[in-house]
């Protein structure tokens, strides 16, 4: 069996991420409610707009900035996630080491490209380039064919790519693709799937 692409989760994989957090994060720089945060992201719809790419950045963080009634810009966004997404250090210190090729295939917006350099600095420049996020594609996982545009992107074939998520419902919109595609939770986890497909 070869690999030539080993292709990443973040949330759940790379980062643990606290969606509480982000709010408390997010309302406290910008001195308005937690509630008025939740709501303005959440209960309007504008997080899930932005994460299907009916929404750029710019536009995304425009709106964020009127309902909640101030100015939101990029690094104030991106340090409210970064505050709320606790790296994996195990699972980063495996991929640190690894000579696979990777990439990043994220259900997210737009403005996850620019943030996730700050979130993992350690896997950049390898991934530049190589983050991908709902909102490119119009798809979500776990549809399969999300998975077939981003390998049609990187030209590389499903047969040849291993697919690592922490919801299953994924890695079985992967295998439909015709990925391989396992469970990954921790480093121990990833540990495990790298040996089984004999990735050193």
């Amino acid at each position: 069996m070869r690999i030539d692409l080993l292709l990443l989760d973040v949330d759940g994989v790379l980062v643990q991420y606290q969606r509480a957090q982000r709010v408390l994060h997010l309302a406290q720089a910008l001195d308005v409610s937690a509630d008025a945060v939740q709501a303005a992201l959440y209960g309007s719809g504008l997080e899930a707009a932005h994460d299907s790419g009916a929404l750029d950045g710019t536009t995304y963080l425009a709106r964020l900035g009127e309902l909640l009634g101030r100015t939101v810009d990029a690094q104030t966004w991106i340090a409210a996630r970064q505050a709320a997404s606790h790296p994996q250090d195990a699972v980063l210190q495996r991929l640190e080491h690894l000579q696979m090729p990777l990439a990043v295939l994220t259900n997210n917006g737009a403005l996850m490209v620019q943030a996730l350099p700050q979130l993992l600095p350690g896997l950049f420049p390898a991934l530049h380039g190589r983050v991908f996020c709902s909102a490119d594609f119009g798809l979500r996982k776990p549809q399969p064919a999300v998975f077939q545009r981003v390998l049609d992107v990187l030209q590389v074939a499903p047969a040849h790519t291993l697919f690592v998520d922490d919801l299953f419902a994924n890695v079985r919109g992967a295998r439909a693709a015709g990925l391989h595609a396992e469970s990954v939770r921790d480093g121990r986890g990833l540990g495990k799937v790298l040996k089984r497909y004999a990735i050193l």
